[in-house]
This record gives structure tokens, C-alpha cells and sequence, in this order.
């Protein structure tokens, strides 16, 4: 049985759940919450521990908080979605959390104006970070963050600089070499490329969409 998401229309905190999924070869099916009263189904039937989606359920368990869901999608994967050792475990649980401060703030847009959300994550967001990413790409040669190989410290980082690259172009990767060559190496695997080209990959915010979530939460504006 395939897992199921329940989500908003939107990437949102979801996407990264859909990323891993992905990654990791596992099928699910979406669910998108359209009024106030599917969420407050979900609510009443005790599925969501904190009162907020995402929410993966799969092989029995009703998992909410991101962090949670990536972590257990990528104990199932084949591979070493995780690291190989505890040295690599440790490295990628750095990267992953340093590259959800990475992305996070992008997920303001559109909730708030343009003027208001683009200037600092082009000021302050990405010339913190963008550089550390640099260096660690660049001593880790591979294409990848960690090892040799594709982790979710790798998927943490990709889904910002997808972000922004969407929002302010592919320039903004000049000058730094090891991590274009890091976002090519991870947007040409086969599994992640085709997503990034169907229709699970949702479009970018717009009012009806953010209306919508708004609607369903109940509330009339967005607050921080």
C-alpha cells in the first residue's frame, strides 16, 4: 500500500517529505487538504500529534514534524540516505539542519510581500550560508555534501538553492563552483530530476494558492 502525505496544494513543509520519498524510491499518494474541515477531520480522528501537517502515514505510523518523516523515509531507502558511518551521520545531521536554517525563510513568499521576504533572503540568508556550502562542497569534491555518495544532508541544501535559484536565477551560483557542481550532480539524478519535471513538483506560490492554505487554517492573514 502506497504511504499517503496530507499536505496544502503548496511545497511548503512538505516538500521535502516529497523529496525524500522520491530519493529513497518510495511511492505516495498525495492528499490535498482544500477546506477547514479536512484538517479538522484529521484533528478529531487524533492523526496529527501537534495539530499541523505534513502528516506521512505509512507502514501503520501517523508521522508529523518534517524532521521525523525524513529521517524515518531515509531508514528505509537502499542506500545510506543517512551516512555510511558514524562519522558521516554525524557530518550529514549537521548539513541537513544547517540547510533547513537555509530554507526556511524562503517559505515566507508569498505569504508576505515580495518586498518584505526577497531582500533579506538575498542579503542576509543566502551570503551566510551559500559560502559555507562552497567550502563544504568544494573539500568534499565528490559533487555531494557528504562522501561519495547521496544523502539528505544534500536533499536539505538542494530544495533552498531550488528556491532561489527559482526566484533570483542561476547567477546567483557564480562564483561558486563546488556548489553548482554539487546542484548539478543532485537535480541530474534520475529519481530527483524526474520529480523536479512532473506534476507532483508544485508551482510557485500565488494568491489563490496561498488564500487557500489560509482558509483551511482558518485564519485571514499569515503571521510569523
Amino acid at each position: 500500500m502506497a504511504a499517503k502525505l496530507y499536505y496544502f496544494y503548496q511545497r511548503g513543509m512538505a516538500e521535502l517529505p516529497r523529496l525524500v520519498c522520491v530519493a529513497a524510491g518510495i511511492e505516495f499518494e498525495e492528499i490535498n487538504l482544500t477546506t477547514r474541515s479536512d484538517l479538522l477531520k484529521l484533528l478529531e480522528e487524533g492523526k496529527l500529534l501537534f495539530g499541523q501537517i505534513p502528516l506521512l502515514e505509512i507502514d501503520g505510523h501517523q508521522i508529523v514534524q518534517t524532521r521525523a518523516i525524513v529521517r524515518y523515509v531515509a531508514k528505509k531507502a537502499s542506500g545510506s540516505l543517512l551516512g555510511k558511518n558514524d562519522a558521516e551521520e554525524i557530518r550529514v545531521d549537521m548539513i541537513f539542519e544547517a540547510g533547513r536554517d537555509f530554507t526556511l525563510p524562503s517559505l515566507e513568499i508569498g505569504f508576505l510581500p515580495d518586498e518584505e521576504v526577497l531582500p533579506d533572503l538575498q542579503n542576509r540568508v543566502m551570503p551566510k550560508y551559500m559560502p559555507k556550502f562552497e567550502k563544504i562542497a568544494a573539500e568534499n569534491g565528490s559533487g555531494y555534501l557528504v562522501g561519495d555518495s547521496f544523502t539528505v544532508a544534500d536533499l536539505s541544501v538542494v530544495e533552498g538553492l531550488l528556491v532561489y535559484v527559482e526566484y533570483f536565477g542561476p547567477d546567483i551560483l557564480q562564483g561558486f563552483p563546488a556548489l553548482q557542481k554539487f546542484f548539478d550532480t543532485v537535480t541530474s539524478l534520475e529519481r530527483i530530476s524526474s520529480y523536479l519535471k512532473s506534476p507532483l513538483r508544485k508551482k510557485k506560490n500565488d494568491p489563490p494558492c496561498i488564500a487557500k492554505v489560509l482558509e483551511v487554517l482558518g485564519k485571514d492573514r499569515y503571521q510569523r
